[in-house]
């Protein structure tokens, strides 16, 4: 009837509608061309093929035609010619062939027979075997948008995002079941739902490729028209006209995705987290620190800045002091309730009406001068995060022009978000280095993004695009990135190898140095009791210097100790975690690393690792846990 012809049914997670009456499947979420859906009844096989393939649905009921008049009359041995005009041959029930078009151009074939050998034929789905996935949960626990990078391919084999995000959505649902069992059996857990965001294709229907077409040189065309579909996309996001036809892409269509998805899944109560890759992390970086936080978030912000600066503030200021070896004067700076906000407010009548001397007035002022020439105010948004009136800050204090737009962005309307999401991912994210071209050098351990309380910078060793973010929130303390944990639980073999001969090397090293040490010491000394002696108390000596030396030292172990330090504050932006985090890269990658460097950019899709820490940060926001904690994760 009319109601059956009209049925659509979702499949892939609800990521495509399959309409019944047109035998189409059609992607709800993004563009894709329109795929074709048949009703299978009948297959072939062919000797090299590893599985059934169908006929088409109008062939197929010509030949269940004629098997069903066969079985009938138990007449078999019929014939039947397919629109390609192959030949299938229906012997008996249990024996039916497929055999090859016979070629145009040769006369010497006369029957199909000859023709090499025929491909099996099989009525029906029984004694197939062929595993039908069971398809993913229903649950959906999370909705995270993945954002791509420059030019339209996103990977080495120039796949689409859709086709990325489809590789990552596939590694998530195999993490989930080898390290989520237990949540899975306790229906705590369903799975997290990845859609991707296309901004590329919109910018680039814009009608600017009609005019770079018009300039671009005809010498090397493959390579130049590849950098106006790719590169070029970076000078597009820097240029007021196009930067603002990306953000409003970016946020538009995140906004309609998500508005979309409630549509279709009115049960769900998760929450949205975002990810980026290169260019794209930047975007929604740029989207993120624009984003307008509620009015009772902004006096929640203000009661924890008022009861940061009663606390910690004063013993920051103390710390200043004792650097600027001035600690005599820490109990006037107490009596005065002065935190390290007040004190970079301070001007030198202030400094003297509270009885500084006039040289450690000057080192303070010096101090305030030089700092504050580094402090960062992001956007409209860390002048807020102080609670200082825009007028009451000095120029030196905001690397913002008056005259131009804040961090030497772009200027831009940034649309808002209709959603706070829970985490920002960024996959070899330049973010870093664009600050730094911007002219941002340092970012205030106090600053947050205003609607996401979670940032994690995920990088490749090898990634060329990838810079680190928390050397710009301290960068008076030299530490390596949070290793991430292979999936399996281990470190690589590689790594804990050369680990492994770092160590050795170093106690060589420190033992070769005190044997060295012990003898020049006794070649020194002539006389012959004095020599005994000193060579006793010079090998007392080096023993001691080899036992202290490896613990006055710690850089010299490699990265895995370092990553544990728990001693590391990194500020605000990710509440107070560690931001940077590293993969480890693969036994052949350590070979070459320029080789493997392009590799290394585009890695992320397919990463095991990567995604059990997008997944492991998700649920933990949930109050879930891994089945079985990994060394190193945090």
């Amino acid at each position: 009837g009319k109601d059956q012809e009209d049925v659509v049914v979702p499949t892939s997670g609800g990521r495509y509608d399959v309409r019944l009456r047109t035998r189409q499947r059609v992607a709800v979420y993004w563009e894709e061309e329109v795929s074709e859906v048949r009703r299978c009844t009948w297959f072939y096989k062919g000797d090299k093929d590893n599985k059934f393939i169908p006929y088409s649905e109008s062939f197929s009921e010509e030949l269940e035609e004629a098997y069903m008049i066969a079985v009938t009359l138990d007449e078999w041995k019929k014939k039947l010619e397919s629109p390609n005009r192959e030949v299938i041959i229906l012997h008996n029930p249990k024996l039916m062939v497929h055999y090859h078009p016979v070629a145009s151009s040769d006369d010497w074939v006369s029957t199909p027979t000859e023709q090499g050998r025929p491909r099996t034929v099989k009525r029906g789905v029984e004694n197939i075997a062929v595993e039908i996935p069971n398809g993913e949960p229903l649950q959906i626990d999370h909705l995270v948008f993945v954002v791509h990078g420059i030019g339209p391919a996103c990977d080495i084999r120039f796949r689409s995002i859709v086709q990325c995000v489809n590789d990552f959505r596939n590694v998530s649902l195999s993490m989930l079941q080898a390290h989520f069992k237990k949540a899975q059996e306790q229906q705590q857990v369903g799975r997290v739902e990845f859609l991707p965001v296309n901004w590329h294709s919109s910018l680039h229907s814009t009608g600017v490729d009609v005019d770079l077409e018009r300039i671009t040189l005809p010498s090397i065309n493959r390579l130049r028209h590849f950098i106006n579909d790719t590169i070029l996309d970076v000078f597009f996001y820097n240029s007021s006209t196009y930067c603002q036809t990306i953000v409003d892409t970016v946020a538009s269509e995140m906004n309609r995705l998500h508005r979309l998805f409630l549509q279709r899944n009115p049960q769900f109560k998760g929450g949205v987290s975002i990810a980026g890759h290169s260019l794209g992390s930047l975007i929604l970086f740029d989207l993120l620190t624009n984003q307008k936080a509620d009015p009772e978030e902004d006096e929640h912000r203000a009661q924890g800045s008022r009861t940061n600066g009663s606390t910690g503030g004063i013993a920051e200021v103390k710390e200043i002091l004792k650097k600027l070896e001035l600690s005599e004067y820490c109990d006037v700076f107490e009596k005065e309730k002065m935190d390290r906000q007040a004190l970079f407010l301070c001007t030198e009548t202030n400094l003297k009406e509270m009885g500084i001397p006039l040289g450690p007035r000057m080192k303070i002022l010096h101090y305030i001068s030089s700092t504050t020439e580094m402090k960062v105010c992001f956007l409209h948004g860390l002048c807020s995060s102080h609670h200082i009136p825009s007028h009451s800050i000095p120029h030196r204090d905001c690397l913002v022009n008056k005259s131009e737009h804040p961090l030497s962005q772009v200027s831009a309307n940034y649309p808002q978000l209709n959603y706070k999401p829970t985490i920002f991912f960024a996959f070899g994210s330049p973010i870093g280095m664009f600050l730094t071209v911007r002219g941002v050098k340092r970012i205030d351990p106090n600053y947050s993004l205003p609607t996401c309380k979670g940032f994690f910078n995920i990088f490749h060793p090898f990634d060329p695009v990838a810079y680190r973010i928390e050397p710009m929130i301290v960068p008076d303390q030299e530490f390596e990135p949070m290793l991430l944990p292979h999936h399996k639980g281990r470190k690589r073999m590689h790594l804990e190898l050369k680990e492994g001969l770092t160590r050795m090397s170093v106690d060589l090293k420190n033992n070769l140095l005190g044997s060295l040490r012990v003898a020049w010491q006794s070649f020194t000394r002539a006389p012959v009791p004095a020599l005994e002696a000193g060579s006793s108390e010079a090998e007392a000596e080096a023993e001691a210097g080899t036992e202290k030396q490896p613990d006055t030292k710690p850089e010299e172990p490699p990265a895995a100790v370092k990553e544990e330090t728990p001693l590391i504050n990194v500020g605000r932006l990710n509440g107070g975690n560690r931001i940077d985090y590293v993969l480890q890269e693969k036994p052949i990658e350590s070979f070459n690393e320029y080789l493997f460097a392009l590799q290394g950019h585009l890695c992320y899709w397919e990463s095991e690792d990567t995604v059990l820490l997008v997944l492991k940060e998700i649920y933990q926001t949930q109050g879930i846990t891994l089945d079985q904690h990994l060394p190193g994760s945090q």
